[in-house]
């Protein structure tokens, strides 16, 4: 036991306690200083120290950090920080060192690149769709253009958000002026089945409706401005009436969505003549008169002169708005330009840039050039050298190119309109003072006595174009009053073709028919409509009237717009009311009457005094209600009579076999609604179709026009 062996010499304790002291010393130390002292086994290492164990080599020279004992049993020295060796674990992992990666390496991976997790937006349909939708609604405000629109939503798809359109179309306009709103309720009732379903236009409703309360934070009369956009929408058949007393029941009292409907129901579709109320509301195409147009035109020409800037002007004349009347810009510049001598040339360079622009139309131009040709008579009192300057202008215009050489051709070598036919010229103020006597008299026998003494039925289709032209530009008693004299006049000395040619005149004139009735188309085009549910034109006679113009001239649109109206749901009643019924009538009135004289035929009563009621009632145009009546009552009461009044009316020439069709037509529509009612109706309704087709008074589904026959019939019946 007393042995040296394992014990360390004094030297080496003297050592071991100096690494001691400096181990303490670098602990308390502050961190990462560069310069420490050396560790014991440093010290240890350097020293070369030996720890001899009892029977066992000694490892001299092997610091006691790097002594690893392998499973053999004998020392082994491993690479510094245990980086490997035979035996060993293999280094460890440093998870306090930063690693760099060499993109210059041979060896370089860019998959051994750190990265990073970016989140990425998840698109939201719905949001895109609102997107979209707003610059649709933009451009429309911006261009007016209803067929672009629809075909611009179309083309966007998600029909399932259209409900969506709907309150964002809505919640624009009701933010800007009449002029947007107007807008809005055209296009809603142009997309309405066609482009966007009724249930969602009605949940399209129903949305801003719910948030009524956050637009009147905005919107000051926001309760007001829906609840006439609404009150619009039912008027234009695009939401039932019960619609207000649905959303009602979903709504709560005391939101603003429910004082809308209060304010659509109360102040707007119960007053009196609220469809015209309604629709007029926003001004529509009438917002502005005339005169105040004329007014308009002249300020800017005037503002014009003083400042010179035709780019000015050119805008001013463009937010007008008014293409069909640039005439008047064209004759009230020339009119100035002879005033003040000094403003020719800058006239000279607007109506030249204008033309170069597109802005005024060569038909516009020449109108104007015609018009200004016409008062030179009354304008020479004012300005003596009128017509000397006026023949100057005209072919210094052709010459530049922006005044068509055609306008030559219709006027004389001075330049001025010639003479109109004398006989026409007569023969029109014949006829004009006919037309007067009739408003006056709504006596339909006596004027058409008055034209039977004329004896000029080649001119009946200038007669037709007088009497619309009159009734436009009069309250809507004339035009109801001209509506019904041409379906008399129908019957009794006009024939289609004058009819035809007729409106042929009115439309290719129409730009003329707008120097003083700026709301000409619609009106034509109500007209037009008015026709062919008076069977005073069959349906392809549009066609006809259509092919006989020239494909973009304003009259062209009145026709399709004319179709588009008599296309429409409900389209007969709504047009039968559009001037407020015959000749003052209601159709209510007209309805109950019907009923009544039916209900009595029923009863017992005698045909020929049914026959002479209907006579009485003196709406041919409505007859297609005797039928629709006569047949619900024949179903409902199981009592063919009515089936013999419709025979006799046939036979008489009574009830023309276009009425016959169009009533019959209007039962086919309500057929799920009549089934209702009555169970068989679908059979009783064959059973009376294939009676009157075999009769003779109804037409077969794949026959063509019969309207000849019925023609002759009447034209017999009157004689």
């Amino acid at each position: 036991m007393a042995t040296n062996e394992g014990f360390l010499t004094g030297e080496q304790r003297k050592m071991l306690k100096i690494a001691s002291q400096n181990a303490e010393n670098l602990s308390s130390s502050p961190k990462g200083l560069s310069s420490s002292p050396k560790s014991p086994s440093q010290l240890f290492s350097e020293h070369h120290l030996k720890v001899p164990a009892a029977g066992k080599a000694t490892t001299a020279g092997i610091a006691v950090r790097h002594v690893r004992r392998s499973h053999s049993g004998k020392f082994v020295r491993v690479k510094k920080d245990g980086g490997g060796g035979k035996g060993t674990w293999g280094k460890l992992l440093d998870t306090d060192g930063e690693s760099h990666t060499d993109r210059s390496d041979p060896n370089y991976d860019s998959g051994e690149e750190p990265y990073q997790l970016v989140g990425a937006t998840i698109s939201d349909p719905l949001d895109d769709y609102k997107k979209a939708v707003v610059s649709i609604i933009e451009e429309y405000f911006s261009t007016g253009d209803v067929e672009v629109a629809a075909s611009d939503l179309r083309e966007l798809g998600s029909s399932e958000y259209h409900l969506y359109f709907i309150k964002r179309l809505v919640s624009m306009a009701m933010d800007r002026h009449d002029k947007e709103k107007e807008m809005a309720s055209v296009l809603l009732s142009a997309l309405y089945a066609d482009v966007i379903s009724p249930s969602q236009i009605r949940d399209g409703f129903v949305i801003l409706l719910e948030s009524a309360d956050d637009l009147a934070v905005d919107i000051l009369d926001a309760v007001d401005i829906l609840a006439l956009f609404i009150a619009r929408a039912v008027v234009d058949d695009i939401l039932p009436p019960a619609f207000l007393t649905r959303a009602k029941k979903t709504l709560p009292e005391s939101s603003k969505g429910f004082q809308v409907l209060q304010t659509a129901e109360k102040s707007y579709l119960s007053a009196p003549h609220h469809a015209e109320l309604v629709e007029r509301k926003w001004g529509g195409s009438t917002h502005i008169t005339v005169e105040e147009v004329k007014k308009k035109i002249a300020d800017l020409l005037r503002e014009y002169v003083e400042s010179g800037d035709a780019f000015e002007a050119c805008r001013c004349i463009r937010e007008l708005g008014v293409s069909f009347f640039h005439h008047e810009v064209v004759k009230r510049a020339l009119v100035l330009a002879m005033e003040i001598r000094t403003a020719e040339p800058l006239i000279w360079k607007l109506l030249k840039e204008a033309s170069e622009e597109g802005l005024i139309s060569s038909s516009q131009m020449a109108k104007g050039f015609a018009r200004l040709a016409e008062s030179l008579n009354d304008l020479a009192l004012d300005i003596p050298s009128a017509k000397s300057l006026f023949q100057s202008l005209v072919p210094k215009a052709i010459a530049e190119g922006w005044l068509d050489a055609s306008f030559m051709k219709s006027s004389g070598e001075d330049g001025t309109i010639q003479a109109e036919d004398e006989t026409v010229k007569q023969f029109k103020e014949e006829v004009v003072t006919i037309i007067h006597e009739y408003f006056l008299s709504d006596d339909i026998p006596e004027l058409i006595r008055s034209l039977e003494d004329l004896g000029m039925p080649e001119y009946n289709p200038v007669f037709l174009k007088r009497l619309i032209t009159l009734a436009m530009d009069r309250k809507n008693r004339e035009k109801e009053m001209a509506s019904v004299l041409l379906s008399a006049l129908h019957i009794e000395i006009f024939s289609t073709d004058d009819i035809v040619n007729g409106f042929v005149m009115l439309l290719e004139s129409a730009e003329d028919t707008a120097l003083d009735i700026l709301d000409a188309s619609n009106e034509l085009a109500l007209f037009l409509a008015r026709a062919v549910i008076d069977d005073v034109l069959a349906p392809l006679n549009l066609e006809e009237i259509g092919s006989k113009l020239a494909p973009n001239c304003s009259g062209s649109e009145t026709v399709r717009m004319a179709r588009s109206l008599t296309a429409a749901r409900h389209a007969g009643e709504r047009l039968l009311r559009c001037w407020g019924g015959g000749t003052g009538w209601a159709v209510e009135d007209a309805k109950d009457k019907i009923l009544k004289l039916l209900e009595e035929y029923e009863s017992g009563g005698v045909i020929g005094e049914a026959c002479q009621c209907i006579r009485d009632l003196d709406m041919p145009f409505f007859n297609h209600e005797v039928v629709k009546k006569a047949l619900v009552m024949a179903m409902e009461k199981k009592n063919d009579r009515m089936l013999d009044l419709l025979q006799v009316c046939f036979n008489e020439g009574l009830i023309t076999i276009n009425q016959m069709t169009k009533g019959f037509n209007r039962i086919k529509d309500g057929m799920d609604d009549l089934a209702l009612d009555i169970p068989n109706a679908e059979e009783k309704f064959s059973f009376y179709e294939e009676s009157a087709q075999k009769k003779g008074w109804l037409l077969a589904p794949s026959g063509s026009s019969a309207r000849d026959a019925p023609s002759n019939s009447v034209a017999a019946a009157a004689t």
